[in-house]
């Protein structure tokens, strides 16, 4: 073969390699964006002919059946919220017009689910990860669910990553093993993760249970008024008895002995009349970019701190019933960030957006088209709805406050009218171009190190630790680039992960390769019968 040969033969190789190499969609197109969405401008909102987007979460909303995709393992209980009708000693009624929060003659029924975020549905609840913390509120102008975690932020920001940093957080696809590896390569290229890392490698990743955890919406939300004026808003859910955490040596004895303890724990209280109690704060700002700030407020991986955006009370929720039937009301909860009523509203944070759509796309694919019409799921207003069909559809209502033949609006017959709007709408202004880009105060770095200079000195230390043990399995280059990290967060963090590494005798992928080996030995012969 001649020179001239061997170089096209070369080419052609190449170019085969870097077509396999090079990320498409399941139609073949190639991906030339996978990080951001398209949007108005750089910071939302976003557009609905984000393909990409849409056809990469409703797959993702699909892959798993019939189990929750995340959040699988969770426990529930019934009680009630109490507006306490005032924020800051003025009336509530200046910020929102929304009854569930101007109404404090009323005790709105609530149902809250719960639960770990990347394990499976039969996991143990030592494990070292976020706690969802989902509430659906039964108020008399129908649903509202406020769906959030326990750690006030999220480790992106952008909801086209999402499908991929969960799939890094869980098993290898090959092994079906835990490799911690696979999510600190997903981490050290997505710099925004550090602070949700920070909190999640620290005692905070681990509640001792479910009654000492407080909880958070995490997203910038809106409050209206009656005038149509918005505010934004963020809501704190702090538990009256106290939060508390667990070392990973102490959740290690804990999952020894019982792998359902907070389930148990949360029942067990309930049916004692011990009822868990939490206090809502809720945070204020105009609505607006806020140029001052070195953040952006919509952004999910940032805190809004206390000494700039005071917290304010605003009602209290009580819990005090525990379900009759695990499946039919724990299991089949079903939960969206778009179910809003009047007086809430969405704000342009990318991530709240995305997970508008896929919360509730997932729910139709996991429980079924009429999930709503569940019991656990139903509204305890009036549905009157042109929605109909389905699977499971098992209505017996249809025609009582209407023409049956009329399942259509507009009409001149006896079809459902539309509502009169009870305030004037909100109409936010939005201009710009749509593009696919990052919004431009990231700011990755400085919250992470703030959040790690406040924390006290044994969460301090239990936060290396854990984070040495961790990534002492990694290959080198991924050590690195957390190393680099970590220091641009601060300077005592990055070193003291860095001399931990170089200490460090076994990691966490040691130790689980010793287990495997001491099983091996230690495991008692039995004849066989």
């Amino acid at each position: 073969m001649n020179h001239k040969s061997e170089v096209s033969t070369l080419k052609n190789k190449n170019k085969q390699t870097n077509e396999k190499e090079t990320l498409t969609n399941q139609q073949g197109h190639p991906v030339t964006d996978n990080q951001n969405v398209r949007t108005v401008n750089n910071r939302g909102p976003m557009t609905l002919e984000n393909y990409d987007f849409l056809e990469k979460i409703s797959h993702f909303d699909r892959e798993k059946i019939p189990e929750r995709i995340v959040h699988a393992r969770g426990a529930g209980a019934y009680g009630y919220f109490q507006s306490y009708g005032t924020v800051n000693g003025e009336p509530v009624s200046k910020y929102t017009r929304a009854k569930v929060f101007t109404n404090t003659e009323v005790q709105t029924p609530v149902f809250v689910r719960f639960s770990t975020v990347v394990h499976g549905k039969h996991s143990p609840e030592t494990l070292r990860d976020p706690r969802g913390f989902a509430i659906k509120f039964y108020t008399e102008d129908g649903n509202w669910d406020l769906v959030g975690n326990n750690l006030k932020i999220f480790f992106i920001r952008d909801p086209l990553k999402f499908p991929d940093m969960i799939h890094a957080f869980r098993p290898d696809p090959v092994t079906n093993v835990q490799n911690l590896e696979r999510m600190f390569d997903f981490i050290s290229m997505s710099p925004e993760a550090l602070h949700m890392v920070t909190f999640v490698f620290s005692p905070w990743g681990i509640p001792a249970n479910y009654r000492h955890m407080q909880g958070s919406g995490v997203h910038t939300y809106k409050w209206v008024n009656d005038e149509g004026k918005a505010v934004l808003v963020k809501y704190h859910w702090e538990p009256v008895d106290g939060i508390k955490n667990l070392t990973q040596e102490e959740a290690n004895k804990i999952q020894a002995t019982n792998f359902n303890h907070a389930t148990q724990d949360l029942y067990e209280a309930i049916e004692k009349g011990n009822y868990p109690e939490w206090e809502l704060y809720v945070q204020i700002i105009e609505d607006g970019e806020h140029p001052e700030l070195d953040y952006d407020p919509l952004d999910p991986t940032k805190l809004w701190y206390k000494e700039d955006f005071p917290w304010h009370k605003a009602g209290k929720l009580v819990l005090n019933k525990n379900p009759e039937n695990f499946h039919a009301e724990v299991e089949q909860a079903a939960f969206g960030t778009g179910v809003l009523v009047d007086g809430l509203d969405f704000s342009d944070d990318k991530l709240l957006q995305g997970r508008t759509y896929s919360y509730s796309d997932t729910q139709r694919y996991r429980v079924g088209a009429n999930y709503l019409q569940l019991p656990i799921n139903r509204p305890t207003k009036k549905v009157s709805t042109n929605q109909t069909g389905g699977q499971m559809d098992f209505r017996q209502d249809y025609a009582e406050h209407k023409n049956p033949h009329v399942d259509y609006e507009p009409s001149l017959t006896d079809g459902l009218k539309e509502a009169k709007n009870p305030g004037v709408e909100h109409e936010p202004y939005v201009e710009g171009n749509l593009q696919r880009n990052a919004i431009s105060r990231e700011n990755n770095f400085g919250q992470a190190g703030e959040t790690y200079r406040r924390l006290n000195d044994w969460e301090r230390d239990e936060l290396i630790k854990n984070l040495v043990s961790a990534l002492s399995g990694c290959q080198k280059e991924i050590q690195d680039k957390m190393v680099e990290m970590f220091y641009q967060c601060d300077q005592d963090y990055g070193k003291r992960v860095e001399v931990g590494l170089k200490n460090s005798i076994s990691s966490q992928a040691d130790k689980m390769e010793d287990a495997v080996s001491k099983a091996d030995q230690m495991g008692h012969v039995s004849d066989p019968y």
